[in-house]
């Protein structure tokens, strides 16, 4: 997800203070079990810069940026916001509180989203325990981030959907995709998010040299991993049912296939990205590369894909608005 020199820079550079990072290891659950020792605690940071300290914002690709680990954090929060926001709705109609999204930078409303109405019980309940778990991820990012917590930004779940199903070839040009419409339609948003969640995090662990933050990032990976094993999952026992709505076919297989391409059209030039069956039409439920690896994305890859664009921009997609934080800008890829 990182260079080794930018993840150096990101733990020898924290700018937490003692109590920030008292804060964030008692969020992880980890004061008291001699996972970071005092003197651990102590050569996190170099300076006495405060995490809210602002600065100019830079590329998420670029190695050789002044980012703090709170800004690392932060880039995390956008997307466990944007996550939470989704599932929510989806089982609620009703987001996060407005308690857990204030912060530093702009906060934004939430355009487009209510429930779902689900035919399956076991999806609705599926539907429900994500729903919970994003919303622990945000209350975890923002304890440990402090008054440093970044404000939710705006987040569209209207027409970013639509740009994102035309991309993929999934509607015609001029007709919507809702993704609250149906059960089906919301298993194929749920499965627009959950890969990336996983490469993103996945990517950013070897390069963790504390423990308590790669502890907390194991975690959060290894829940989102269960995600998307649960949507994959669930796509891939499902030859039809996409209803009506200008949609152009009815196999979700084959739907999840076009989304992974599209995905895999944004991030760069290399072909990682895997719908749910492969070429042969097999199941493909655990997307890896040839020795049974999950594969990465840098933090610029990932706003790629919630931006919705291949270009090296600051807004667009799901984040109209950009993301908030140091940590802002996709990747150039084209």
């Amino acid at each position: 997800m990182f260079g080794k020199r930018y993840a150096a820079s990101m733990i020898t550079r924290s700018a937490e203070n003692d109590q920030d990072r008292r804060r964030f290891l008692k969020a992880a659950g980890m004061t008291g079990l001699g996972v970071v020792g005092a003197g651990a605690l102590g050569s996190l940071a170099t300076g006495t810069a405060s995490a809210a300290t602002v600065r100019p914002a830079v590329s998420a690709a670029a190695a050789s940026a002044e980012v703090s680990d709170g800004a690392v954090l932060n880039f995390a929060l956008n997307l466990e916001y944007l996550e939470a926001e989704f599932y929510l709705h989806a089982v609620t109609g009703r987001g996060l509180a407005d308690a857990m999204t204030t912060g530093t930078g702009a906060r934004g409303g939430v355009t487009g989203g209510r429930a779902v109405r689900f035919e399956s019980k076991t999806v609705r309940q599926y539907a429900q325990e994500i729903a919970a778990d994003e919303k622990d991820h945000v209350q975890f990012l923002r304890s440990a981030l402090g008054s440093a917590a970044v404000a939710r930004p705006a987040i569209d779940l209207q027409s970013s959907f639509t740009a994102a199903a035309q991309a993929a070839g999934l509607v015609k040009s001029g007709h919507s995709f809702d993704a609250f419409a149906c059960e089906e339609n919301f298993l194929l948003a749920a499965f627009l998010f959950e890969d990336v969640g996983v490469t993103a995090y996945k990517g950013a662990a070897p390069l963790i040299s504390n423990k308590a933050y790669l502890e907390a990032a194991a975690g959060i990976l290894a829940v989102e991993a269960y995600h998307a094993g649960n949507i994959r999952s669930q796509l891939y026992e499902r030859r039809g049912g996409i209803l009506g709505l200008g949609l152009l076919g009815r196999d979700l297989r084959e739907a999840s296939v076009k989304l992974s391409n599209a995905r895999d059209s944004l991030d760069g030039p290399s072909d990682d990205d895997q719908g749910v069956i492969d070429s042969r039409g097999n199941a493909n439920i655990v997307p890896t590369d040839g020795n049974g690896i999950a594969y990465s994305r840098s933090p610029g890859q990932v706003l790629n894909i919630v931006y919705l664009t291949p270009k090296a921009a600051t807004s667009g997609g799901f984040f109209p608005n950009g993301v908030n934080g140091d940590v802002n800008t996709s990747a150039g890829n084209s």
